[in-house]
């Protein structure tokens, strides 16, 4: 029997990287990350290499079963040289969490975009459709738009063993989120990779692309698309200690560029202090709330100062991968 072993991997796309994948078919193939081997291509393809040495591996670091392929499987890989070392663009290699003490929750935002029409569905060709407000969490054709895509997304998702936690229209016509948790950063941004890979897919149907921009309406009174990371490690889950997570975020603070750094591209026109956002170039924390660059869920404070803390500033174009490694890093720094 053949199987159809679909390797998905990011090029080296600047300043946001893009989704690609390729069919590999194996006789025999168990199913297992174990049996997948490394693979090849062409890297002066992707910005990943120049022409007179193109070659780059993909190395097999989470597999799942296809979907919608008989006997097919989706295998997600991180990009490394021709020599088996690190490729500059592979973010989830940047990780420094071998014992996943980390646990990461991210709640993806993104737009439906027609290609027909060039805007979200549910924008009148030309216009606006009625301000936003009763879009989010909508029912009824005048309101939630593109539904049958993004159930669709979701059945597939969870057919692949994605552990998405939920689904909601978001604020703007057009617009959604899924969420997806994994007790492992690199776990998480498998997951969330091979969730927007099967986004884009399931767009193609239904003659929709997936608009990860954090504005792509411009200078408009409509929100952004973000990725809020929920994290926390065991420390968070166990202390107790109202200063545990005031030292943390404290500690983000101090290191505003890292995290902008990469958090997305263009995030400057989304974090402008509105529409649930602060400033880019500010910080600021607080319980329960949603202008603040870190949300101390109410739940955290109810559990007696233990769980987790939510950084809102991502942009929905952000690498996982990297947003982890920059919170993990900043987390230790502050001595937890």
């Amino acid at each position: 029997m053949h199987s159809k072993l679909e390797y998905i991997w990011l090029d080296g796309y600047k300043p946001t990287q893009s989704l690609r994948s390729k069919t590999r078919v194996e006789k025999g193939f168990g199913g297992t990350l174990e049996e997948c081997p490394m693979w090849a291509f062409d890297g002066s393809s992707t910005q990943q290499a120049e022409g007179n040495a193109s070659d780059c591996l993909l190395k097999p670091v989470a597999i799942f079963p296809d979907p919608e392929r008989t006997n097919g499987y989706l295998v997600m890989t991180e990009v490394l040289n021709a020599d088996g070392t690190t490729h500059v663009s592979n973010g989830r290699a940047s990780i420094d969490d071998d014992d996943d003490d980390f646990w990461f929750g991210f709640e993806q935002e993104y737009f439906l975009w027609d290609e027909q029409t060039n805007l979200p569905p549910g924008f009148p060709p030309g216009g606006y459709p009625q301000p936003q407000g009763p879009y989010y969490c909508s029912v009824g054709a005048k309101k939630a738009h593109g539904r049958a895509c993004v159930d669709e997304h979701l059945d597939a998702c969870l057919a692949a063993g994605i552990n998405v936690e939920g689904i909601n229209a978001e604020v703007a016509s057009g617009q959604w989120e899924f969420q997806v948790f994994a007790k492992s950063a690199k776990r998480a941004g498998d997951e969330t990779w091979v969730a927007r890979y099967l986004l884009e897919r399931t767009g193609e149907k239904y003659g929709y692309a997936i608009e990860w921009h954090p504005k792509p309406l411009g200078p408009t009174d409509w929100n952004g698309s973000g990725m809020h990371a929920n994290f926390s490690n065991g420390v968070m889950r166990t202390s107790g200690k109202q200063e545990t997570f005031t030292k943390i975020c404290e500690a983000f603070g101090e290191r505003i560029p890292r995290h902008i750094g990469v958090y997305g591209a263009h995030n400057e026109l989304r974090l402008t202090g509105a529409h649930e956002t602060e400033r880019i170039d500010s910080f600021s924390y607080g319980v329960s709330n949603r202008g603040a660059s870190i949300r101390v869920p109410i739940g955290t404070v109810d559990n007696g100062w233990k769980g987790r803390l939510e950084d809102r500033r991502p942009a929905s174009n952000a690498d996982p991968y990297k947003v982890a490694a920059a919170i993990i890093k900043t987390v230790k720094e502050a001595g937890f």
